[in-house]
């Protein structure tokens, strides 16, 4: 039976808890594999966060020399080298956009099906995006199917005209629903794991936010933003949870603002649902996004959310979630969280796991529909 099975190849950067990695895996956890695997190229040799358990789940992992532009041609000669010795692979999942149109053009040399997978809404800044954006351009017209996790990702990376065609699909960020719904035991067990013991009080409102420490996700901002709550409540706490290239400089930006105390930087954490449900709200004031797994799996807790205008309003699926532009000053941010937290303290959480599920957030779900997917395509 095993040998039976299709292989899927998902080609990824890394293996860590990023967004797209963890929609991935969410997926991978359902996705029937009497008759489906999931197997994964990344580009580092290093041991990911999702590793161990994709070997567990009967995953291969093999590991690519990352694209360099001085190296172009050895990157791609590497992929079809890659393929010659991999045969058994009919499908090719890319979700690493960048050189995507280079491991993709190897793929449709051997005869693979192609899926490009838009996880994103910009490429950010300087020299590197200019070069990202250039080599992304072919994939409208190159792969054989064009994914987006929300229409406003698949508009940016495809172009308005592309996501009319049969062949863009819309595969929403599902996740595990039922481990969000919200558990009063749980919040109060975090909060008397991670709150000292003068704070463990339900009247300390802590704020949360989830997400790899780099610019995209505007932390910098997020620390003015919490100076300004810690002047409206001084017992406020925010917890920063996640790993990346900016920790020591947020680190010492909070020291620097007199944050040391209410700010803590909890890391990569594997706790994020009892998180959710420990926290008051969810502050996201990020720069682009595609369509946050984070913000679903918030509403899902029952965990109002503060985001920024720039995430797309694909992402408000329940009334938890309010929205303010980044040019507002980071007092008036902060006037708001602190309303909202206000308001989720003084009332019981409501129940929003069926609600998330109605609108097609549920992994089991699109993990049917993407076996469905794949399957038809053999």
């Amino acid at each position: 039976m095993a040998e039976e099975r299709i292989r899927i190849l998902h080609v990824l950067g890394r293996l860590d808890r990023g967004g797209a990695e963890t929609m991935i895996m969410n997926l991978y956890r359902h996705i029937d594999r009497e008759r489906i695997q999931f197997d994964f190229v990344i580009h580092t040799e290093e041991t990911c966060d999702y590793t161990k358990e994709i070997l567990a789940l009967g995953g291969r992992i093999y590991s690519m020399l990352p694209f360099q532009t001085s190296t172009a041609l050895g990157y791609q000669r590497r992929w079809r080298d890659f393929f010659r010795a991999h045969p058994v692979y009919t499908i090719v999942h890319g979700h690493m956009r960048s050189t995507a149109s280079l491991y993709l053009h190897e793929a449709k040399r051997a005869g693979c099906l192609t899926i490009v997978h838009s996880h994103n809404t910009s490429s950010g800044r300087g020299f590197s995006a200019l070069v990202k954006n250039i080599l992304q351009f072919p994939l409208r017209y190159q792969a054989d199917y064009l994914f987006a996790c929300s229409r406003q990702a698949g508009i940016w990376l495809y172009g308005e005209r592309a996501c009319r065609r049969g062949n863009f699909r819309i595969l929403k960020n599902g996740i595990e629903t039922e481990a969000f719904r919200f558990d009063g035991g749980a919040r109060e067990a975090k909060r008397r794991e991670l709150l000292p013991e003068a704070e463990r009080s339900g009247k300390w409102p802590v704020f949360l936010h989830i997400g790899r420490l780099e610019t995209q996700k505007n932390h910098r901002f997020l620390l003015e933003i919490m100076k300004e709550i810690v002047k409206r409540c001084p017992d406020a706490r925010l917890w920063l949870c996640g790993a990346g290239p900016l920790k020591e400089a947020l680190q010492t930006q909070a020291r620097a603002m007199g944050l040391k105390e209410q700010v803590r930087f909890l890391g990569v954490r594997t706790d994020v649902s009892a998180l959710m449900q420990a926290a008051d709200v969810m502050v996201f004031p990020s720069l682009f996004e595609g369509l946050p797994v984070t913000l679903v799996e918030a509403q899902a807790a029952g965990l109002p959310v503060l985001m920024s205008d720039t995430v797309t309003e694909e992402v408000i699926l329940t009334d938890l979630v309010q929205s303010l532009p980044l040019s507002v000053p980071a007092a008036h941010w902060a006037q708001k969280a602190c309303e909202m937290a206000a308001g989720s303290r003084e009332t019981a959480r409501a129940d929003y796991v069926e609600c998330v599920s109605r609108n097609g957030y549920d992994a089991a779900a699109n993990a049917a529909a993407l076996s469905r997917f794949y399957l038809q395509r053999q």
